[in-house]
């Protein structure tokens, strides 16, 4: 078994506990987000993210969600590779793993014009803004699950 070369082998901090106004805030955030927005999409997104930002941690908890919800074995495994394998995601699909690449990554080259006009094409304005929201929390989720510790396969939800 490889072991992760940043951990230390302590206990990290518990933001749940610690801060339960904040999370709270970042649960409500989530919900708000996914409103109206396609299920498989939204684990799509968060899984393309997690991947991303190498958290395991949602990455179990995304593609775990993503079956109990019906997502064949053959799309989870395209993901990474989307741009490889169009065939087996939808042109909104497409357009949203795009974005969430994009903003995932903002760093390396902001969000290109051509990414922002293909999700703006293939959404409307509400579901756009949803399609941010939810790229924006799971970015943060990852953030939180990597600075905490958070172990791969020990999904806290109730």
């Amino acid at each position: 078994m490889t072991t992760n070369p940043h951990m230390t082998g302590t206990a990290r901090l518990n933001l749940a506990k610690a801060a339960p106004k904040v999370f709270r805030a970042l649960i409500g955030f989530d919900t708000a987000a996914r409103e109206g927005l396609d299920p498989a999409l939204v684990e799509l997104i968060q899984i393309r993210a997690s991947h991303l930002n190498h958290c395991a941690y949602c990455l179990h908890m995304h593609t775990n969600d993503a079956r109990k919800a019906g997502e064949t074995e053959d799309r989870l495994h395209m993901v990474p590779v989307w741009r490889e394998a169009r065939h087996f995601f939808t042109e909104k699909e497409q357009a949203a793993l795009a974005l969430t690449e994009a903003v995932t990554l903002v760093a390396d080259g902001g969000v290109p014009d051509t990414v922002y006009a293909q999700a703006a094409g293939c959404f409307d304005e509400q579901e756009l803004a949803h399609v941010l929201s939810l790229i924006l929390t799971i970015n943060t989720w990852n953030r939180v699950a990597l600075a905490t510790a958070k172990v791969a396969g020990t999904d806290e939800r109730g």
